[in-house]
């Protein structure tokens, strides 16, 4: 009796604290600037695993509520059978299997054209969080204060990583080394011979060889070796 009261009261906080960090995971997993291809694993990983919680706490909510007899089985399954808020759980909940589905099945949308419309049914992880978060608040009795500030950290988190990725969309796109452009200077430079920078010294400056091969043909004197060492 008293596990069916904590999950009546805690299976729906807990499926929306899950399903928000599976939000935040997933924005940060498809960072490319900060964070390199293990630690993207990572995240993905992390990402995952939030999500199978967030459908196992969803699972447990709607169980516990129809057991309980505070929602109808219609409810659940049919979305605003029963009225708005409660079609917003349903409705979140639908969306939710259906991102994890494409999550799962990534790969059967890999080829020209598809890649859209993956990123499209992945993104309705978006509506499923939104969804639940007015559906949390607002359906049922008025939640406890714990509950309230839960949802606003949830809030809070995913409207913070939001901004931090499209803020970092926005910017400048960091161009890979290789593909640089280089300077007429450095083209120039490029074409000296080898040994021409092997007589440099640590500090950056060049030795007395350096300079005798500056002088006009005829006015310097061969450098000696102890000039080079």
């Amino acid at each position: 009796m008293d596990l069916h009261r904590f999950l009546d009261g805690t299976g729906g906080v807990l499926a929306l604290v899950s399903l928000t960090a599976t939000v935040v995971w997933g924005l940060a997993a498809t960072d490319r600037r900060v964070l390199g291809p293990r630690s993207r694993l990572v995240a993905q990983a992390v990402h995952r695993a939030t999500a199978v919680g967030a459908l196992g706490f969803l699972l447990v909510h709607v169980l516990v509520k129809v057991a309980e007899a505070h929602a109808p089985v219609s409810a659940a399954l049919l979305p605003f059978g029963s009225g708005v808020l409660l079609g917003l759980g349903s409705l979140a909940g639908y969306l939710l299997v259906l991102s994890a589905a494409t999550g799962v099945l990534r790969s059967a949308f890999a080829g020209r054209g598809r890649a859209r419309w993956w990123r499209v049914l992945h993104g309705c992880a978006y509506g499923a969080w939104c969804a639940a978060l007015v559906h949390g608040l607002k359906a049922g009795r008025a939640p406890a204060g714990w509950v309230t500030v839960s949802y606003g950290l949830c809030l809070a988190a995913v409207s913070g990583a939001l901004l931090v990725r499209l803020r970092m969309r926005r910017g400048p796109a960091a161009v890979p080394l290789r593909t640089r452009p280089r300077s007429a200077h450095t083209r120039r430079a490029d074409t000296r011979p080898v040994a021409h920078w092997a007589d440099a010294d640590s500090a950056g400056r060049h030795t007395d060889t350096d300079r005798a091969a500056a002088l006009p043909s005829g006015t310097g004197r061969a450098p000696r070796r102890a000039d080079v060492l």
